[in-house]
């Protein structure tokens, strides 16, 4: 995982929200741990792992893409459906040429995607406090990493993972504050090898293709 690459990602999609939404001289920090807070409980809403009320605790990673030009109908004329209803009736079915008239547009993986969108938020704290170099963990480190050996399974890690956070964000030394974001960013990565199999090239792929989504929805004005 190129993480050198992926800081300067980051660096240059928060450099150009912040230009182009006027945010320049203001601290940003609490909004973006709000954010990754944020980020991570969607990203535990789709691993589902803790959801012992449910039959359903098994992660999302697959999930049908809507086709955009049909609206996931298969019509590119679907748009006359709602004269249908107001009593004009037989529009034209026009089979969509992007889907085939499947209206869909194949899979994404949403656990990925959301926890590509932590990362997101985990680099943009590491650039904002300097902490880039010591977000450098051997790779060999990840794997020998055990969630049994944590009370309470993946969701002990996962809430050991937010304490380091927020210690690292209202520790008043600094080098403490470094050593807890350290520790949270190792469970984070350890939470997606190790607890959902996801590969390093896997978590890099799913960074850089969010990125240029956010660039977009920058663009067109998210």
């Amino acid at each position: 995982m190129n993480l050198q690459k992926m800081f300067e990602m980051q660096a240059e999609l928060d450099n150009r929200i912040i230009r182009e939404k006027g945010l320049e001289g203001q601290d940003l920090l609490p909004n973006t741990y709000v954010a990754l807070i944020t980020e991570l409980g969607e990203f535990a809403n789709e691993g589902r792992w803790f959801k012992h009320w449910s039959d359903n605790q098994k992660p999302c990673t697959e999930k049908e893409i809507e086709c955009s030009l049909c609206m996931g109908t298969g019509d590119e004329n679907y748009e006359m459906i709602a004269e249908d209803a107001e009593g004009n009736g037989g529009h034209e079915f026009i089979e969509c040429e992007d889907c085939n008239g499947e209206g869909t547009e194949g899979t994404k993986n949403p656990l990925l995607e959301e926890y590509a969108d932590c990362i997101h938020f985990f680099l943009s704290i590491a650039i904002k406090k300097g902490w880039q170099e010591d977000m450098h963990i051997p790779e060999e480190s990840l794997f020998d990493f055990k969630k049994e050996n944590f009370e309470g399974g993946l969701s002990g890690v996962y809430l050991e993972m937010q304490w380091r956070l927020l210690n690292s964000r209202l520790f008043k030394n600094e080098d403490v504050k470094n050593l807890h974001f350290q520790s949270a960013w190792d469970l984070f990565l350890e939470i997606g090898i190790v607890g959902f199999g996801f590969t390093l090239d896997q978590i890099e792929e799913a960074y850089m293709n969010k990125n240029a989504v956010n660039h977009k929805r920058q663009q067109e004005g998210y």
